[in-house]
C-alpha cells in the first residue's frame, strides 16, 4: 500500500463516520420532536394534578406510563375523549391497566 491508497481509505472512513454522526443526530432530533409533540398533546388532555401523577408513575413504572400516554393520545385522536382527564380519572385508568396481584396465602400443616 502506498501513501495515496492509505489517504483515500482515511478519507472514505472519515466521510462514513460523518454520515453516521449526521444520521444519529437526525434520529435524535426526530425523537426529541416526537417527545415534544406528545408532551404538548398530554398537556392539553390532562389537568396539572394528573400530569404530576403520570410523571410520578413514569419514575416508578416507565413502561406503564408510556402505555397510558399512548392510549390517552389514541383516544384523543379518535375523538373519544371529551373532557380533561383529572387526577381521579387517571387513577382509575392506572388501576385498570395494572395487573391485579393475587394474594398469596401460606398455610402450614
Amino acid at each position: 500500500m502506498d501513501e495515496s491508497e492509505i489517504e483515500s481509505i482515511r478519507q472514505r472512513r472519515t466521510a462514513e463516520l460523518q454520515r453516521q454522526q449526521q444520521q444519529s443526530a437526525q434520529a435524535e432530533d426526530q425523537a426529541k420532536q416526537r417527545e415534544l409533540q406528545k408532551q404538548n398533546i398530554l398537556r392539553q388532555l390532562l389537568t396539572v394534578e394528573a400530569r404530576d401523577r403520570l410523571a410520578n408513575v413514569r419514575v416508578a413504572h416507565p413502561e406503564l406510563a408510556e402505555s397510558v400516554e399512548y392510549q390517552l393520545i389514541q383516544l384523543a385522536q379518535s375523538g373519544r375523549l371529551k373532557d380533561l382527564i383529572n387526577d381521579s380519572m387517571l387513577r382509575d385508568i392506572l388501576r385498570q391497566m395494572t395487573p391485579q396481584q393475587r394474594e398469596i396465602k401460606i398455610e402450614r400443616k
